[in-house]
């Protein structure tokens, strides 16, 4: 079992950054693939971010790409993933959840946990 709670979303200004955070408990933490996803009103959940268990791999949708940066802490029990966004723009503006699962994977039904998740608002 494994637990999510995001932090770090708020308001910005587009051209902005902001880093969130995905504090995970459970003791497979460390054995898990995590992902970031977002939501924005009236549309489908959608990727953008995973790393995989060791940190070594990941993957990003194309639209976020040189912009935001995944990664995790394994460390020490910390057991955290962030996500660094950067030059944020006001499409980037959701609610973003981070997620756990066995698979690298960018499609939602991989993932088997979920946070609740954090908003995201860019203006413009």
């Amino acid at each position: 079992q494994v637990q999510l709670v995001e932090s770090g979303g708020g308001l910005v200004q587009a051209g902005g950054s902001l880093r969130l955070s995905c504090a995970a408990s459970g003791r497979t933490f460390s054995r898990v693939a995590m992902g970031w996803f977002r939501q924005a009103p009236g549309k489908e959940r959608e990727f953008v971010a995973v790393i995989n268990w060791t940190g070594e791999t990941t993957y990003y949708t194309d639209s976020v790409k040189g912009r935001f940066t995944i990664s995790r802490d394994n460390a020490n029990a910390k057991n955290t993933v962030y996500l660094q966004m950067g030059n944020l723009k006001p499409e980037d503006t959701g609610v973003y959840y981070c997620a756990a699962g066995w698979l690298i994977a960018a499609i939602k039904e991989s993932y088997n946990y979920w946070g609740q998740g954090t908003q995201v608002t860019v203006s413009s």
